[in-house]
This record gives structure tokens, C-alpha cells and sequence, in this order.
């Protein structure tokens, strides 16, 4: 064989090497992360790095090395008595009183307890001096209650006419489904994700006959009747000046036998603390203009993750992209096997930084002096961290890529985005405050799964915009769908904005329409 033949041979080579050392790499990083997912902790937090003693897959329980235990450092405390704090089961076991509910919205049934050593004595042979009260959480087999309307049928003797009232009207024409149980239906489904099919059993336990597909169809009238009060939330997200968007994925229609399609909540929170989920069947960047438009208030940033279509779309309406820095963290996250030292540093540097908005909101800063305090601490900090990954990323410009590698460019791609919030004091640092209001969004689809239809996803949608905002601004959920779906009929379309979560609060909370049952003893 030649020389040249030898030296094409060697390259081949060198590049098949090349080739197999990146897959096995790559390997490498998915067993990792899978180990994480199965034994490691779900927090991202710095402690994470630090534990040494976790398991590694594989690895017997006697292997790890024992560490001596270093004696914590003591400390001297001036001596001082303190009363000992008596349990509330010490109290209860005495008879006192243990306040454990809400006495205006929970039934209490009073029971009285006669006094044995009175028996066989008269009322004047003994005083009543008082009493103790206990109480006992009990329950009731079902909630539900029929309504029984009986509406006498008369005949005047004059003229003998017969005649008989009307039924109440519902807020469902021709539904023999009260306001209460259709707020129930809802907020079981939604905020406490109990199926309906769960529901149906129980109500059949219970010794009602209905049918799941008459529960269904209230749940759709119903999301009819609120889509309006959707539409006017929607619009006052859309005027907001910082606006938070994000995505999560729902099945929605059916695909083939057995298969549902993948579809997809866009939800956007707006700077009021209102948030809606609206439905779009694909991930696509035309699914952003389509929720957002294309007119905006002058100065609007639009916070996100790094996913490249809202870059996209910002730079197409003329608005700012924000970045989060949660989302940033969590590269380096996912790679401390990588590059622990590296990742351990990196995630020093953004703890500090966000250190400093726990001191902002500590002190209570808002506007400028907020926006001074972040130039004046976070600025520096902002500035070293992204001084410090372009000399790791030049420390690594000529070796193969890994996951930390990958996390550094990540971060220098979107340096612009992430300082945003330095100039900006209304713009926060991460898209944390939307991940915990989605959060129903994926407890939901453990429960019921999927949806029938899309049609069915944007009904969702629709009524868990508003259960959501209603948890934001600590409304009661079905006090609030109780009243508003017998107001949304009556109420003057211009004036839908009243019946929004937010500004329900302010109109009608203090006097919410009831249902009749709520005037009924239990």
C-alpha cells in the first residue's frame, strides 16, 4: 500500500473516530440525563452540583466512599424561658374551641351533647355556666341536591282560565342543570382536574342518572357563554406594554386509530396578571402572529424563552425580545456531567444576579429606583458572567462540542435579550411567573389525557384563562362562575370588560349573584 493510500486510509479513519467519539458522547449525555430524571432531584437549584453522595446508575449502595462527619461549630446563647406552645390536638382533646374552616362558606350542623350528671335533675337544681365547643370534620356521601320547583296549577272560578307560573329560567335554555352544578362541573374539571367521566361515577354512586355526553355538552355551552369574557381579557393582554409567552403541548383531534394529534396552548400573560391559553394545532411561528397581531404600545417587549420563531416575529412587528434567564440557567443544568466546574461557575455567576432582584424585592423598588438599583449591582455582574463565557467559548473554540459547550453559545446568542431587563425595570428576569400559572395546563393532561376535537382544546382554553386569573387575584373560582354565567347574559356587551377576573373583583365581588341553592339549608 502506499504512502498516499495510507495517509487517505488515516483520515478516513481519524473522521470515523471523530464521528463515533461525538455519538458516543451524545450517548453519553442522554444516560446522564436519564439517570437525573430517575434518581436525582427535580430541583435546579446550586445544591444540586454539590451532592456528592448521589448514585450514579449501576453503582452498589456500599461503593460510595464514607466521609468523617466534621463536629458543627457551637455557639453560646444568652439562657432564657420560654412558654411551651400548647397543640391544637391538646386543645381540641379539652374542648376548647379549634377554628379549622371558613364558618361563612362551610355548613355547620350543631349537635348538642347532654350532661350525664344532670339526669335526674331539675332545671332549678342546676345553673349553666357555659359551654366548650368541639368540632369534627365530617362528609357527606354526595354534594349534589336536586332542585324540586312545585308550581301550583290554578283555575279562577270567574272566568275559569287555568293557569300555572313558569319554571325559573337557567342560564342554559332548556337545561335542567342549575348555575351551581354547572360551576361545580366546571371547576372540578379544570382547577381540581377530575375528568368528567370521574365526575359521572360519582354522581352515579350517588344515585343520579345522567349521561356523560349530557356533561360534555354543558361543559361546551357553558365555554360558549364565557368566550365573550375570554375575547375581552385577551384584548387587554394584547394592550399590555410586557407581555410573557410561552407554549405547551395538548392532543386534540384524532390523527388515525389509536393516535391523537399533537396540538398546542400559546399562553400569554399580560402585565395586569391575566393570562390566557389560546389553542393553535401546530408550534409554527405564524401561530405568534396570529395570537399577538401586529400592533403593539410603543416600547413593548415580549418576554420568551430562546425558541428562535419569537425572535422572529419580534423583529418582524418592530418590538423587543426578552430573554429568560431561567431558561439560560437551565442549559448549564443539563450540562454539570459535561463540565462540573464550568457549569458550577456558571450557575454562581446567575445566582448572584439573582440575588440581587431578591434584594429589589425585598426593599420594595419599583419603577426607576428599581431600574437604578439593577444598573448599579446587576449590570456589573451581567456584564462579567457574559465576559467570562466568551473566554470559555475561546477556551473551547477547537475541541469538539459538548453540552456545555453548547449551553455557552446558547447564552451568547441571546446576549442582547437576556440585558433587557437592565434598561427596563418592568420586564423581569425569567418566564418563571407564566411557568407556574401553566401549570394546570400539564396537571390537566395526566387527568383527562387529551381532547376529542380541537374545537374542544380551545374550550379549554377559554375557561382556564379564567380560573387561572381568578387564582392570580385570589378569587374564589366558583363563586366567580356562579355569578358571571348568570350575568354574561343580561350584561351590556360594551361593558363585557366587568365581567374579566380582574375587574370583576372591583364591580361585583362583594356582592356576586347566587344560586338559589345557596339560600338553602344543608
Amino acid at each position: 500500500m502506499s504512502a498516499a493510500e495510507l495517509a487517505t486510509l488515516a483520515r478516513s479513519q481519524g473522521k470515523a473516530i471523530e464521528e463515533l467519539a461525538q455519538q458516543l458522547a451524545q450517548a453519553i449525555h442522554r444516560i446522564e440525563w436519564f439517570e437525573r430524571q430517575l434518581f436525582g432531584t427535580k430541583s435546579e437549584r446550586l445544591k444540586v452540583l454539590q451532592n456528592t453522595q448521589q448514585l450514579s446508575l449501576g453503582e452498589e449502595l456500599g461503593s460510595t466512599p464514607t466521609q468523617e462527619e466534621t463536629p458543627a461549630e457551637e455557639r453560646t446563647v444568652a439562657a432564657h424561658k420560654r412558654r411551651r406552645a400548647r397543640s391544637a390536638a391538646a386543645a381540641e382533646a379539652q374542648g376548647e374551641s379549634v377554628p379549622f374552616f371558613d364558618e361563612k362558606r362551610v355548613p355547620v350542623q350543631t349537635i348538642p351533647v347532654p350532661n350525664p350528671d344532670a339526669d335526674g335533675l331539675s332545671a332549678d337544681e342546676y345553673d349553666v355556666i357555659g359551654e366548650k365547643v368541639t368540632y369534627r370534620l365530617a362528609q357527606r356521601p354526595g354534594s349534589y341536591v336536586v332542585l324540586k320547583y312545585v308550581r301550583p296549577v290554578i283555575k279562577r272560578i270567574d272566568t275559569q282560565t287555568i293557569s300555572a307560573p313558569p319554571a325559573p329560567q337557567g342560564v342554559l335554555e332548556d337545561s335542567r342543570a342549575d348555575v351551581s352544578f354547572l360551576a361545580g362541573l366546571i371547576t372540578e374539571k379544570l382547577d381540581y382536574y377530575l375528568p368528567l367521566n370521574r365526575q359521572h361515577r360519582r354522581m352515579k354512586d350517588n344515585g343520579i342518572s345522567v349521561t356523560r355526553q349530557w356533561m360534555t355538552q354543558l361543559f361546551q355551552r357553558s365555554a360558549g357563554l364565557l368566550e365573550p369574557i375570554y375575547d375581552s381579557q385577551f384584548d387587554s393582554i394584547i394592550a399590555s406594554r410586557v407581555k410573557t409567552m410561552d407554549e405547551t403541548t395538548i392532543k386534540a383531534g384524532l390523527k388515525g386509530p389509536g393516535k391523537m394529534r399533537t396540538g398546542y396552548f400559546w399562553p400569554v400573560y399580560g402585565d395586569r396578571d391575566e393570562v390566557c391559553f389560546p389553542f393553535f394545532p401546530s408550534r409554527g411561528g405564524d401561530c405568534i402572529l396570529a395570537a399577538l397581531g401586529t400592533t403593539h404600545p410603543a416600547g413593548s417587549v415580549l418576554l420568551t424563552d430562546g425558541y428562535a420563531p419569537y425572535a422572529s416575529y419580534a423583529k418582524q412587528v418592530g418590538i423587543i425580545n426578552a430573554q429568560c434567564w431561567s431558561h439560560s440557567r437551565r442549559e448549564f443544568v443539563e450540562a454539570q456531567n459535561a463540565d462540573p466546574e464550568g457549569v458550577l461557575e456558571a450557575l454562581q455567576r446567575i445566582g448572584a444576579i439573582y440575588e440581587i432582584e431578591t434584594q429589589i424585592r425585598d426593599l420594595g423598588l419599583e419603577g426607576d429606583a428599581k431600574r437604578q438599583y439593577r444598573q448599579l449591582h446587576s449590570k456589573p455582574l451581567v456584564g462579567a458572567f457574559f465576559t467570562w463565557v466568551d473566554w470559555r467559548i475561546l477556551q473551547h473554540r477547537l475541541r469538539p462540542a459538548t453540552p456545555f459547550t453548547r449551553a455557552l453559545h446558547y447564552v451568547h446568542e441571546r446576549r442582547a435579550g437576556l440585558e433587557v431587563f437592565l434598561s427596563d425595570p418592568a420586564v423581569p428576569l425569567d418566564t418563571n411567573h407564566l411557568e407556574r400559572v401553566l401549570r394546570p395546563i400539564p396537571m390537566g393532561r395526566k387527568n383527562y389525557l387529551f381532547c376529542w376535537t380541537e374545537t374542544g382544546a380551545r374550550q379549554i382554553g377559554i375557561i382556564q384563562s379564567l380560573i387561572s386569573t381568578c387564582r392570580l387575584h385570589d378569587i374564589d373560582v366558583y363563586t366567580y362562575l356562579v355569578d358571571v354565567l348568570q350575568r354574561v347574559g343580561v350584561h351590556p356587551a360594551s361593558r363585557v370588560a366587568e365581567l374579566t377576573p380582574r375587574l370583576w373583583k372591583k364591580h361585583f365581588a362583594s356582592n356576586p349573584l347566587r344560586s338559589v341553592v345557596h339560600t338553602l339549608g344543608p
